[in-house]
């Protein structure tokens, strides 16, 4: 009951410092050159990264893993041993001071190139800068571009604070000479499929589980796992979360402290290519000479950045009464142990915690509320007619007051902030006689007319990147819009209904949005009290009442999530009229791509977001988490099979939400009433997992 308590304290509350000024102020070499006198971990040996991979492979760990390896393949155990030394030469980092001011040098001069001024809260600068003298520290930023790589080391170089090391993707180790230059500045780089590799995974745990030991350095890496293309929150990934906390669980050291850490972006570098990665185009492969073409983004202005170091948080502390460590001791340290249920929910609960603490250190910026009102306008007033400027001024204001009133942390500069926020995303939407419209950049190259194909993708790359920055504010919005839907559609006013349809859309939205295991009911009284505050619901103990003063912001609320309730629906109905009951991924993200662009066209569709294949994995991975999907274990190909009656159940539920869109749609989902009442009673009777989802295909 106390977790609310792990959260930082609203942004508005701390005291934040440009640092960009003082560097604008003195010389990139001067800053880089300066004496650098950190205050490291008071445990920590002081060996070099040499020493570090000895005691790696050394470890009695790394030594019964290569002999079981050995045992297993025939293979020699020093033949083992030779190639678990050849991926630790791969995988580790060989951090260096003299690189550490290189990198300074060259991320100074960029950074004052790229960012108005870059906002630090240094109270929570000075908190970390006392937890990493106290116990192994483990940095924990979210992940939206890659400057994310470069902002903490450069704060820190900046603070006399221990350089991290830094978990990063192998693709950047094969950078000519860039690669070697952050593997000097503290990066570890780690293979992004590793599979069912045993030896890979025993030396990464092992070198992972060395640093944290030793606390040699704080440990840095990204809980999502990976980049967000959204600009949402992405499920945290397990994994390296295992890792890190496994010597606090085996007892190798007293307490380990985690740091969240909040980077927001008034403009994200970039936007258009994360927008056309969700369309289907091919990410850029990391390369020095891709860099290098890329310089042309030093010319654009990208705003202010806002980077929020939170409370640290004690692994000790945390875990206390949820987990039993003496399960640890029936066997040695050194020896592999599979985790238990408790160790894994545990592991799990922590990773969601952290993400959800990320995003409330975010700060909100005018744009993701100009963004939230844009979506929901008609796409022929945002291509053709433009949006009354002030109309949306003015609703702008409005859904500002809404945010404090849900207690979001905003970035709004006193000065005229609108026009020079639409100014700064020009990129996006232009402003041109009292109107907004969206822009829609061709290939000025083409002389080509479009295609009504390639006109919907072009319109769908604007409007994800809109859709990106409206998905920065959403965390303060998800709950209450949850409960709003839920009263929407249920019309009614019990308490324990809504609750029931409540915790049914927590459960199917769970990839979309962060949400704390374990917290349904803690999420819900949250969405109720937000409401209240507000003055759109009347609260007893038994009833939420809607309020006249409630419904501008009811229909807000609605509106914000119903892209996410018509993509859903649309690839419910692609899954259940696809004649195939065996689908591979490479077959369903283009074919569900294709129906949409079908829609679009003919009118029948409204939202461009089910384009996006991030809402398409999303949507794959609900209905495996509700089992009316399951992946075939012995397929090579990521092949599905699905459950069509338990699609279509899920289906009919969702249809009861989608009031506004077109009959073709909404006819493979008819709702019956004995299945809505059927699905109230499973709920609140917590049986809808074992009921909805096992009627068979």
């Amino acid at each position: 009951q106390n977790n609310l308590a792990l959260y930082p304290r609203h942004l508005d509350e701390e005291e934040f410092t440009d640092i960009l000024e003082e560097r604008r102020r003195t010389t990139d070499l001067g800053y880089a050159l300066r004496t650098f006198n950190p205050q490291p971990y008071k445990g920590a040996p002081s060996g070099s990264t040499s020493d570090l991979k000895k005691a790696v492979l050394e470890s009695q760990y790394l030594r019964y893993i290569a002999k079981e390896i050995a045992l297993e393949t025939g293979s020699s155990v020093e033949k083992v041993r030779q190639e678990a030394r050849g991926i630790l030469e791969e995988m580790s980092h060989n951090l260096q001071l003299g690189f550490i001011r290189l990198m300074g040098y060259t991320v100074s001069k960029v950074f004052k190139r790229l960012f108005r001024s870059i906002y630090v809260n240094m109270e929570g600068l000075n908190m970390l800068q006392q937890a990493i003298q106290e116990s192994p520290v483990i940095l924990m930023p979210n992940h939206r571009s890659y400057v994310d790589f470069l902002i903490v080391s450069f704060i820190l170089f900046t603070y006399d604070i221990p350089i991290p090391v830094i978990a990063a993707g192998i693709p950047l180790a094969s950078m000519k000479v860039v690669g070697e230059i952050l593997r000097r500045s503290g990066a570890f780089f780690i293979r992004r499929a590793i599979g069912s590799d045993k030896l890979y995974w025993a030396v990464l745990s092992e070198y992972v589980r060395t640093i944290v030991r030793t606390g040699c350095a704080p440990l840095e890496f990204y809980v999502e796992g990976f980049r967000s293309r959204t600009l949402k929150s992405v499920v945290p990934k397990l994994g390296m979360m295992d890792m890190v906390l496994e010597p606090y669980f085996k007892g190798e050291v007293f307490d380990i402290t985690l740091v969240p850490i909040s980077i927001s972006y008034d403009r994200v570098v970039e936007e258009s290519l994360l927008a056309l990665e969700l369309l289907g185009v091919p990410k850029p492969k990391e390369s020095t000479t891709g860099l290098f073409k890329a310089s042309r983004v030093l010319q654009e202005d990208y705003g202010c950045m806002h980077v929020n170091f939170g409370r640290p948080l004690s692994v000790r502390q945390l875990c206390e009464g949820k987990i039993n460590r003496s399960e640890y001791n029936l066997i040695p340290r050194d020896l592999p142990q599979r985790p238990s249920t408790e160790i894994q929910d545990c592991v799990n609960w922590l990773a969601h915690l952290i993400v959800r603490t990320q995003e409330e250190g975010s700060l909100i910026s005018p744009w993701s509320l100009m963004a939230c009102l844009l979506l929901q306008a008609p796409i022929t007033t945002l291509t053709e007619e433009g949006l009354q400027w002030h109309g949306l001024t003015e609703k702008t204001l409005w859904l500002r007051k809404l945010v404090l009133d849900f207690r979001g942390c905003l970035n709004w500069p006193d000065s005229d902030v609108m026009s020079s926020t639409v100014a700064l995303h020009h990129s996006i939407v232009h402003h041109k006689a009292g109107r907004v419209y969206l822009v829609q950049d061709g290939d000025p190259a083409s002389q080509d007319p479009l295609s009504p194909e390639e006109g919907v993708m072009r319109t769908a790359a604007a409007v994800l990147m809109l859709v990106s920055y409206r998905n920065q504010a959403l965390h303060v919005f998800v709950r209450p819009g949850i409960l709003a839907t839920a009263i929407h559609i249920t019309k009614s006013t019990q308490k324990d209904e809504l609750f029931s349809f409540f915790c049914f859309l927590r459960d199917v939205f769970s990839n979309e949005f962060i949400f704390i295991p374990g917290r349904a009911s803690q999420d819900f009284d949250e969405a109720c009290s937000l409401l209240q505050k507000c003055g759109a619901v009347h609260m007893s103990q038994q009833e939420v009442t809607v309020l006249e003063t409630g419904l501008e912001v009811l229909s807000f609320l609605q509106k914000l999530l119903q892209p996410f309730l018509d993509s859903y629906q649309l690839i419910f109905r692609y899954l259940c009229e696809n004649g195939a009951h065996v689908f591979t991924e490479k077959q369903f993200l283009p074919a569900v791509q294709n129906l949409a662009t079908k829609l679009i066209l003919s009118g029948d569709l409204h939202t461009f977001e089910v384009l996006s294949s991030d809402t398409q994995k999303n949507v794959l991975a609900a209905l495996r988490r509700l089992e009316a999907v399951t992946k075939l274990r012995a397929s090579q190909q990521n092949e599905y099979k699905v459950n069509k009656a338990a699609v279509r159940r899920t289906g009919d539920i969702l249809c009861k939400i989608i009031c506004d869109i077109p009959v073709k749609i909404k006819l493979l989902f008819c709702v019956r009433l004995e299945n809505f009442v059927l699905f109230f009673t499973l709920l609140y009777l917590k049986m809808i997992r074992l009921q909805l989802f096992t009627t068979p295909a």
